[in-house]
C-alpha cells in the first residue's frame, strides 16, 4: 500500500528545478560534508542521485527514514533518485561506524531481504517510467555477480591506493581491534557502485550519512581517476537524540517500516512518545512541512508543552507517510483505549487482530481457560500468574479500587474472572493503576 499524501507534479525536466534542495537541507541542520560545484549543480540542471541500502534485514527501519526522506526530498525537488539495494555490498559488509566485523549473509538471505527493502521503498518514491525524474531503484549484484577477483583488483583496484585507503576514519577507527581484507576493499565496492552509475546510468551524485563521507569520496575519486567528469557528493549529519544515543529504536529494539514488526500504534507511540528536545530536531529531519510551520509548531509546543502538539503533528504525519491515514485513525482509536476512561463496549469492537496490535509490547501472562468455567478467584489469579508478587499485594490493591478488568474497575473483594471476561473468546485485559497493562491469555 503506498502511503498517504501525493508527490509533488511531475513536469518536463526544464521546469523541475523549482527549489534549492542543499539550501532547505541546510536550513533544516543535515548538511554535513558536502563537495564543491554540488549545490550549483542540482541548481543547474535535473541531476540522477544516488543512495545505498545495506540489506542486513527485510525491512527498512526508523533510522533508514533520513535516506528515504532525503531521496523523497530530491524526487519534489524535480530531481531524478537511484535506490541502490547493495545485494554484493552485503555480502561483504560495510565497517564503517562499527567496532566489530558483523557475521555474513548467505545469498539467499540477502536477495530476501533485498526484495523486503525495494518492496518499501515503492511506498515513497514515484518509479513511473513514464516520468523524466522517475524513481529508479538497481541492485550492485546485477554488476559483481560476474566481476571476477582478477579483473577487479586490475580494473579496479590499481587505480585507489592503499595509503589512500589507510587515512579513511572508518579503517582508522578499526585498526585497534583488527579488520579483515573483506571489509578493508568495502570502500573500493561502494566505490565502483559510484563509477558503474556514473558511466551507465548518468548518475552524478551520491548522498548518504556522515558515517559515508570516506566510501563516497572514494567513489568520485575513481571516476575522475578512470576516465574524468565531474561527480558530487554530500552527507547528512547523523541523527542521534538529545542524549547522544542512536536514533531509532525503542525499549524492545528497533522500529521497523514493515507493519508486521513493529505495529502501526507503536509506531505512532514511538514518536508521540519523542521527548521534547527530541522532537523539535526530529521534525526538522523528517517532517516535510515547510520550515517556517516547523518552527511555528515548536513555539506553540514551548508554551504549553503539556499538550505536546509537536509529537501529535510529527507522529500523525509520519504515520500516515509510512502506513496510511486509516492506520493513523486506528492508532489514536488505540490509544484513546489504553490511556483513557474507554467502555468495555471499546475493547468488544475489536477484532482479534486488531485487538492484539492495541496490546502490542503489552505485557502477556498465560492460563487454562477451563479454569473459568466456574469462575477463577481474581487475587488468587493475579498472583499466580505474576501479575503480582503475593496474594497480599494484589489484595491490597483490588481494595483500593486499583484493578481494572477490561476497563472496568473491580469493586469486590471476592470478583471471579469468568469466560464473560473474555475479549474474542481468549484475552482480558488487566490494568494496575493508569497506564500498567497485563493481557490474559487463556487457552
Amino acid at each position: 500500500m503506498r502511503a498517504s499524501g501525493p508527490l509533488c507534479p511531475i513536469f518536463a525536466a526544464r521546469k523541475l528545478i523549482v527549489m534549492n534542495l542543499i539550501a532547505e537541507l541546510q536550513e533544516r541542520g543535515l548538511v554535513q560534508d558536502i563537495m564543491p560545484g554540488t549545490e550549483e549543480q542540482l541548481m543547474k540542471e535535473m541531476t540522477s542521485a544516488y543512495i545505498g541500502f545495506d540489506p542486513t534485514a527485510d525491512s527498512l527501519h526508523v533510522g533508514s527514514l533520513l535516506p528515504i526522506t532525503l531521496l523523497m526530498r530530491l524526487q519534489r525537488a524535480g530531481h531524478k533518485p537511484y535506490a541502490l539495494v547493495g545485494g554484493a555490498t552485503g555480502m561483504v559488509g560495510d565497517p564503517s561506524g562499527k567496532s566489530a566485523e558483523r557475521n555474513l549473509l548467505d545469498v539467499a538471505t540477502i536477495q530476501h531481504n533485498c526484495d523486503g527493502i525495494r518492496s518499501q521503498l515503492e511506498r515513497f518514491l514515484d518509479f513511473s517510467s513514464s516520468a523524466p525524474n522517475g524513481a529508479v531503484m538497481v541492485n550492485n549484484y546485477d554488476w559483481f555477480k560476474d566481476f571476477s577477483f582478477l579483473d577487479f583488483i586490475r580494473d579496479v583496484g590499481k587505480h585507489i591506493t592503499v595509503n589512500y585507503m589507510m587515512a579513511k576514519d572508518s579503517v582508522q577507527k578499526r585498526l585497534e581491534t583488527g579488520m579483515s581484507f573483506t571489509e578493508f576493499t568495502y570502500q573500493l565496492i561502494q566505490g565502483y557502485d559510484f563509477f558503474h552509475l556514473f558511466n551507465n546510468h548518468g548518475v552524478r551524485l551520491q548522498m548518504g550519512g556522515a558515517d559515508q563521507w570516506g566510501n563516497i569520496v572514494t567513489g568520485t575519486e575513481l571516476i575522475r581517476r578512470k576516465g574524468g567528469g565531474d561527480a558530487f557528493a554530500f552527507t547528512c549529519r547523523l541523527i542521534t537524540k538529545a542524549d547522544g544515543s542512536k536514533f531509532g529504536k525503542s525499549e524492545s529494539g528497533n522500529v521497523w517500516l514493515d507493519r508486521e514488526r513493529t505495529s502501526p500504534y507503536l509506531f505512532y507511540q514511538f514518536w508521540l512518545n519523542l521527548p521534547d528536545a527530541d522532537a523539535a530536531k526530529m521534525a526538522l529531519v523528517f517532517s516535510f512541512r515547510p520550515v517556517a510551520e516547523i518552527k511555528e509548531l515548536i513555539a506553540t509546543h514551548e508554551v504549553a508543552p503539556h499538550q505536546r502538539a509537536l509529537q501529535k503533528a510529527l507522529a500523525d504525519e509520519m504515520t500516515i507517510m509510512v502506513h496510511s491515514e486509516e492506520d493513523l485513525a486506528f492508532a489514536k482509536q488505540a490509544s484513546e483505549i489504553l490511556f483513557s476512561n474507554t467502555s468495555v463496549d471499546a475493547l468488544r469492537s475489536l477484532n482479534e487482530r486488531q485487538l492484539l496490535e492495541v496490546m502490542d509490547g503489552v505485557k502477556q501472562v498465560r492460563s487454562a481457560a477451563a479454569a473459568l468455567t466456574d469462575g477463577v478467584d481474581l487475587v488468587s489469579f493475579l498472583a499466580d500468574s505474576g501479575v503480582f508478587s503475593s496474594k497480599g499485594e494484589a489484595r491490597k490493591m483490588v481494595q483500593g479500587g486499583g484493578i481494572s478488568i477490561n476497563k472496568e474497575k473491580v469493586t469486590a473483594i471476592d470478583f471471579r474472572l469468568t469466560v464473560e471476561h473474555l475479549l474474542n473468546g481468549k484475552y482480558t485485559l488487566i490494568q494496575k493503576g493508569k497506564k500498567d497493562y497485563t493481557l490474559a491469555i487463556f487457552e
